[in-house]
């Protein structure tokens, strides 16, 4: 677990005069559970949303496997004449979008469920595999390569037998109880083949019951596809349970880095967060 799977460097994120990421620094090794908490505001999700090529970060970097694939800084002070002498700077940007994020091998659910409603539990799960499909646009409209075609249904209904939703598969995925609809939502993310599983808030709304069975389950595809996961989550019962390693914001500043029982002893975190938010 040496091996590092994602870097964020340095990452600003501001809307206006709200700073809601300030100058990130943290890494995820390959293997590890790693949980990104705080309270509410804290610049969670929005961290979330610069490293899946949602947010354009105002300045920072990040990289994934070695390799930058994020960045937005300034480059260097020019002179710009214009009605008098102005400074201005040149700003270098590497933006990619994020369909091309989730080829590199990343995937992500989202805080707030984002099923397709009008569609199956099977067909949410296959629409997420065209990530990966060799077939061209006048190929897949005709249904040419029926042996690729094959290999991606064969591909959901073992991830759904993965995630106990097989029996479920022609049921429209509205009609999930709310702890199946997540477990779906997991489910098309690692249609996708992800190395890295970012998942935003994956026990929102789900009782104790579901969110031990949740807290079982992340462990279980963490070794079964060999994934490193990074997770933001308010139920410290899970966060405790299954991080290697934590982080925690609070206004968008990193406060705190460690294990679970470093994280849990420390004042500034208990000040900030958990010594106020235990029941959230």
């Amino acid at each position: 677990m040496s091996e590092n799977m994602l870097k964020i460097e340095n990452v600003t994120m501001q809307f206006g005069g709200v700073v809601a990421v300030d100058n990130l620094n943290l890494e995820i090794n390959q293997g590890e559970i790693v949980a990104l908490i705080g309270p509410n505001g804290a610049g969670k999700t929005t961290a979330f949303n610069v490293v899946t090529g949602v947010y354009q970060p105002s300045n920072g970097a990040v990289w994934f496997e070695g390799e930058k694939i994020i960045e937005n800084h300034p480059q260097g002070k020019m002179k710009k004449l214009y009605k008098g002498q102005h400074n201005g700077e040149y700003t270098h940007i590497l933006a990619p979008t994020p369909d091309k994020v989730t080829k590199l091998g990343m995937a992500r659910t989202f805080q707030n469920i984002r099923l397709w409603k009008s569609q199956t539990v099977f067909d949410n799960v296959l629409i997420a595999k065209h990530c990966r499909t060799t077939s061209n646009v006048f190929s897949a409209a005709f249904r040419l390569n029926h042996k690729e075609e094959a290999e991606q249904r064969e591909q959901v209904e073992f991830l759904l037998e993965t995630v106990g939703l097989a029996d479920l598969k022609d049921e429209l995925a509205t009609s999930l109880p709310y702890g199946k609809q997540r477990r779906l939502e997991i489910a098309r993310a690692l249609a996708a083949e992800p190395k890295l599983l970012l998942l935003d808030e994956p026990a929102a709304g789900m009782n104790p019951q579901e969110t031990d069975e949740l807290t079982a389950f992340i462990g279980e595809i963490r070794d079964k596809f060999e994934l490193t996961v990074f997770l933001i989550e308010h139920h410290m019962n899970l966060v405790m349970g299954i991080s290697d390693r934590i982080y925690v914001l609070d206004f968008g500043k990193l406060i705190a880095e460690g294990t679970p029982a470093e994280i849990q002893n420390n004042k500034r975190v208990i000040d900030a967060y958990l010594g106020v938010a235990e029941d959230a």
